[in-house]
């Protein structure tokens, strides 16, 4: 029988703006002694590491923990793109849950620069090259940055199918700042209605403004993984425990036949969710809070339907009916989410995490969602990777 897996620690900084930010080995170090406080316990008693971050030379990882320990550990670093510090969690799960080592630490972190998304290799085949005409053949009519015509145009796609407005994306971007006002390590805590993401400027006619966008971001976060009788020999807490996890990458559907909203992860995601629903032996229907990958206004849309929180097509009922806030269905990003806490991408993941480790315990104060005792994680890179987690009360 493998071994239940607790979330002894967390620790997570304030997000910033590019530019503003300490630098990445300041970042990392310190949201890794907010986790080990948080847990009670030294780097010492750390078995192994896994330091997840996309922009940065390679041993980013040993440089930002050295700052806090050295003791001959071995320390993996981890790129997965913006699933990256999901796929750093699931990695540390792994270790512990297979009997590998006893505690194990996952960190994420991430110095952005400022402007769209970009590769810094002019000289080599970009990822997801052979599927870039699918991208490029359904949205031949607009020129703006690759992750924009994705998630935009499969917002644009759900609009054409189901009659989905522009408003429901901009509902959503208000409703995360919102939340993020309750937050405050969010990035952006200043309150938008919906009007005013609709006023913002436009980035896709008739489809997306700036607003439904998150913004790059600098940032870390991290987290203690322990087995429970690690956690109860040294005194430490077990409350909250994962339930399931599960990673997934692109099927053939991803591309074929073409559609944006597969294109951008619905597939991955949902053969993900299935696989922790089963594992878990609940349904979406349990879940009270959830930490989803809002990187667009649009794709928390599309994650509504592809957890399974609603049908397939209606994302703008959800969103109408009030079913993704507070007296909902469910309390979707009550951080603020990547739209307004922030979007670091090698911290993103353990950042929610952190969110919901603090729900279930019911420490989030403003933020708390009443009786959490279940919560969903969902975090997704294009390239691609899904991760999966639910964590509940132990």
């Amino acid at each position: 029988m493998s071994e239940k897996v607790i979330v002894a620690g967390v620790g997570m900084i304030p997000f910033s703006k590019p530019g503003a930010s300490p630098s990445y080995t300041q970042m990392g170090a310190e949201a890794l002694r907010l986790a080990l406080a948080d847990a009670g316990i030294g780097y010492d008693k750390v078995q192994m590491a896994f330091a997840g971050y996309v922009f940065g030379d390679s041993t980013s990882g040993q440089t930002a923990i050295y700052e806090v320990g050295q003791t001959s550990i071995p320390i993996v670093n981890v790129n997965n793109n913006c699933s990256t510090g999901s796929t750093a969690l699931f990695l540390a799960r792994a270790a512990v849950e297979s009997g590998q080592v006893d505690c194990a630490l996952a960190l994420g972190f991430e110095q952005m620069q400022a402007g769209a998304l970009k590769s810094p290799w002019d000289d080599r085949p970009p990822t997801r090259e052979r599927f870039l005409p699918v991208l490029f053949g359904l949205t031949s009519d607009i020129e703006i940055p690759q992750a924009l015509r994705g998630f935009g145009g499969a917002g644009r796609e759900h609009m054409q199918k189901y009659g989905t407005t522009m408003e429901t994306f901009a509902a959503i971007r208000a409703k995360a700042s919102r939340h993020a006002a309750n937050n405050p390590l969010a990035l952006f805590r200043k309150i938008v209605t919906t009007e005013e993401v609709m006023a913002d400027k436009v980035m896709w006619p008739g489809v997306m403004t700036r607003l439904m966008a998150c913004p790059p971001t600098c940032g870390a976060a991290a987290a203690i993984i322990v087995s429970e009788k690690f956690a109860k020999k040294h005194g430490l807490r077990t409350d909250v425990q994962i339930l399931a996890q599960a990673m997934t990458t692109d099927p053939v559907e991803s591309f074929d036949p073409p559609s944006l909203i597969s294109y951008v992860g619905d597939h991955m995601t949902r053969a993900a969710a299935k696989q922790v629903y089963e594992k878990a032996g609940i349904g979406p229907e349990d879940i009270r809070v959830a930490e989803m990958h809002d990187c667009f206004a649009q794709n928390e849309l599309l994650s509504y339907e592809s957890l399974g929180f609603c049908a397939t097509g209606e994302g703008m009922k959800f969103v109408l009916d009030g079913n993704n806030t507070y007296g909902g269905q469910v309390v979707t990003n009550p951080s603020g989410g990547l739209l307004s806490k922030g979007h670091p991408l090698g911290a993103t993941g353990l950042a929610q995490c952190y969110e919901l480790t603090n729900q279930l315990r019911g420490t989030a104060d403003k933020r708390q969602v009443e009786g959490a005792s279940i919560g969903l994680q969902h975090n997704i890179g294009l390239g691609g990777a899904c991760v999966v987690t639910l964590y509940g009360k132990n």
